[in-house]
């Protein structure tokens, strides 16, 4: 399939876009207007963009059915401040009951159970059941077009982070990213919850190169058993490993043991173990097994 964007219908693009485009974290913004009346509203068109300074986006786009605008566009534009309260999956049926379109002056902190707590340095209060909450300035909204599906970006300058002790780290220092269960959207009505069943690690390279792919050994590199990802993973060392003589290990002698005839299914048998320890992120242990050959 080969879609020419141009040529669908703007709710097509939309659904298209919204499944490609994920996961994507919630922005729940809380805002004022001058006559102090408040809205909550989550946004999906968000992220961080920058530390120093410390920039959040998000975009309150125009409805694609009418065109209309939201409130938390209106509100930002007639008082700078934002609060952006960070969704986690304790709160998640009630942020989509807060996406309802209540008509102006409808406070969705009632509407969708959420109490309000004042915040330090802006004026839209903060949302009390949110474990982080950031206390933003509005410093431009940038519009992106007219029509229905356009977005106008609230670019935030981040002054105060708000964060709950039930998700630090042991040593209270750090947010432990197991403790905190974000949700993420998806299309159409799809979410996804981030916790210690589906996290995991991938070691960055940071200031030590990676050897690269083109490096690793032809029949590694063309192994038939080995994915990209198990490729990578050995791809990622920073120099070519080498064969340790005090390396030892019973499936590896089992395979030697049991394959040495054949040296084609011992390649095999090789390759498959080697993966194995790559999904327990035993690199280096993958690294000896394949260099045994």
């Amino acid at each position: 399939m080969i879609l020419d964007l141009s040529a669908l219908t703007p709710v097509l693009r939309q659904n298209y876009l919204q499944y490609a485009v994920a996961p994507r974290p919630v922005c729940f913004a809380s805002t004022i207007d001058s006559a102090g009346q408040v809205n909550l509203s989550p946004f999906s068109f968000f992220n961080m963009f920058s530390t120093t300074p410390p920039i959040l986006v998000f975009s309150p786009s125009r409805r694609v059915r009418d065109n209309t605008t939201k409130h938390t566009l209106h509100n930002v534009l007639d008082v700078p401040e934002v609060v952006i309260n960070i969704v986690d999956y304790d709160m998640v049926q009630q942020i989509s009951l807060a996406s309802c379109e209540y008509p102006k002056g409808t406070n969705e902190f009632v509407k969708a159970g959420f109490t309000e707590i004042p915040a330090t340095r802006v004026r839209p209060p903060m949302v009390k059941e949110s474990k982080i909450k950031i206390e933003c300035k509005v410093i431009e909204v940038k519009p992106l077009g007219e029509e229905g599906g356009a977005g106008n970006l609230v670019i935030c300058e981040a002054l105060c982070m708000h964060i709950d002790d039930a998700i630090l780290d042991d040593e209270k220092k750090m947010i432990d990213q197991r403790r905190i269960h974000h949700i993420a959207r998806l299309g159409g009505d799809w979410y996804c919850r981030v916790d210690e069943h589906n996290l995991f690690q991938v070691e960055k390279p940071n200031t030590r190169l990676g050897i690269g792919i083109d490096m690793l050994p032809a029949p590694v590199r063309n192994s038939s058993i080995l994915s990209g990802n198990d490729l990578g993973q050995l791809a990622n060392v920073h120099e070519m490993p080498v064969v340790d003589p005090a390396f030892y290990d019973d499936t590896l002698k089992n395979i030697f043991q049991y394959y040495s005839v054949n040296p084609e299914e011992m390649e095999k048998e090789l390759h498959t173990y080697a993966k194995q320890l790559l999904r327990q992120g035993k690199v280096t242990e993958a690294w000896q097994v394949l260099l045994a050959l």
